[in-house]
């Protein structure tokens, strides 16, 4: 037995002796394993610090850029108009100014520009429209164009978000123009008129009606005596989508006076001139016969013979000629009834077209008195200078009327 003493740690239930010291190792570990336990801890501890930091500059540098944003938001709000045209080169109404690139698109509504709209009313209406981008855009194409000055009033059809110096040029052209064509033959009456216009524009009969009834509204000249027949000349007018009556009939009457006036007709003889060129309107067939005719009623005036022309009576009484009858032709309350009245009716009977007002100013060389049609299908006229002539070419009528009854 040693004389040498020697101490054992006694037995740890569970634990292990190292607890006294924080080194939790179970009993029986290889002696290098609480030292790698304890470098693991202490690097989780590490990262888990390095992530809160992270963290924390991640929320300080988003705060940061909020701030920075926010400031330049009330810089730019301030003084982004100064700030433009100092780095921009232009002022700050300059840089106002912008205008579309393209050609446009469809899907517009149809612009008006009333009468006597400026530039400055025309951009106002284009952007309101959604044709140009701005007024400035528009007004600077506007100047820059020689001719937008001619512009004329009335309803155009337009594209979108077109370039402004295209859009005056669109102004210019007359196909942009929103226009119905209204076409009256030769011969019609005002009533007859009245109606085809209510067909193609849709304005009222009633509203034409009362336009006719304003001589000073339609332009009418003293000479017609405030009566529109005859004075509504045959020929196509273009009319505005939003035209009123008024506006209508005033072209209608402004192309009888520029006609009249081309030819040289005095003024004070317009309105027996119209009124013989109308009954020559309503009885020539033919085109080689309205001289004629026109002459026979001149024939006729200077010898103080009535005029005896149905058309006149039956437009009288207001109805076709079709339906005269003995009563309609001895009715002596009708002032057109030229069958007992002599001298020209007290208006035009109807609106004659340029070869009847051409025939009446250079009437055929003859000596008729007379005229019928012989034939209402190729609408063939025999003229006669002595009663018994003219019965003659009664009779051939009323043998066609026998023979094609």
């Amino acid at each position: 037995m040693s004389n040498h003493t020697e101490w054992w740690a006694p037995a740890q239930a569970e634990g292990g002796a190292a607890d006294l010291f924080g080194d939790r190792t179970p009993a029986g570990a290889p002696p290098e394993e609480p030292r790698r336990r304890s470098r693991a801890s202490s690097r989780r501890r590490q990262e888990k610090v390095k992530k809160q930091r992270r963290r924390r500059s991640y929320a300080i540098l988003a705060v940061a850029l909020v701030m920075v944003a926010g400031a330049g938001y009330v810089v730019f709000s301030l003084f982004g108009g100064a700030l433009g045209g100092l780095f921009g080169g232009g002022s700050s109404s300059a840089a106002a100014v912008t205008d579309y690139t393209g050609p446009g698109r469809p899907g517009g509504n149809p612009v008006v520009i009333p009468a006597g709209a400026t530039g400055a009313d025309m951009a106002t209406a284009l952007v309101e429209a959604g044709v140009v981008a701005s007024e400035g855009a528009f007004l600077d194409a506007f100047e820059a164009n020689p001719d937008a000055a001619s512009i004329q009033p009335g309803t155009y059809n337009l594209l979108l978000e077109m370039k402004a110096s295209e859009a005056v040029v669109a102004l210019l052209d007359p196909s942009s123009r929103v226009t119905m064509n209204v076409t009256i033959p030769e011969g019609y009456t005002a009533e007859q008129i009245y109606q085809r216009i209510n067909e193609v524009t849709l304005i009222p009969v009633e509203d034409l009606r009362a336009a006719a009834a304003d001589p000073a509204a339609i332009g009418l000249p003293a000479e017609a005596n405030g009566a529109i027949e005859g004075w509504l000349f045959p020929s196509t007018y273009p009319v505005e989508e939003d035209a009123d009556a008024a506006s209508v009939l005033s072209q209608m009457t402004a192309k009888t006076v520029e006609t009249l006036t081309a030819k040289g007709v005095a003024q004070d003889q317009w309105e027996d001139l119209l009124k013989k060129a109308s009954l020559v309107e309503r009885e020539a067939k033919l085109d080689e016969d309205r001289p004629k005719i026109a002459r026979a009623i001149e024939n006729r005036l200077a010898q103080g013979m009535r005029l005896d022309i149905d058309a006149a009576v039956a437009y009288g009484a207001g109805i076709s000629g079709t339906e005269l009858n003995d009563d309609y032709l001895n009715d002596t309350s009708n002032p057109y009834n030229l069958r007992r009245l002599t001298g020209l009716p007290p208006t035009p009977i109807a609106s004659p077209g340029e070869k009847s007002i051409d025939a009446v100013l250079n009437p055929a060389e003859g000596e008729w008195l007379f005229w019928v049609t012989v034939n209402l299908d190729t609408g063939e006229t025999r003229f006669a200078t002595t009663n018994d002539e003219h019965n003659q070419n009664k009779a051939l009528y009323q043998q066609w009327v026998a023979e094609n009854s």
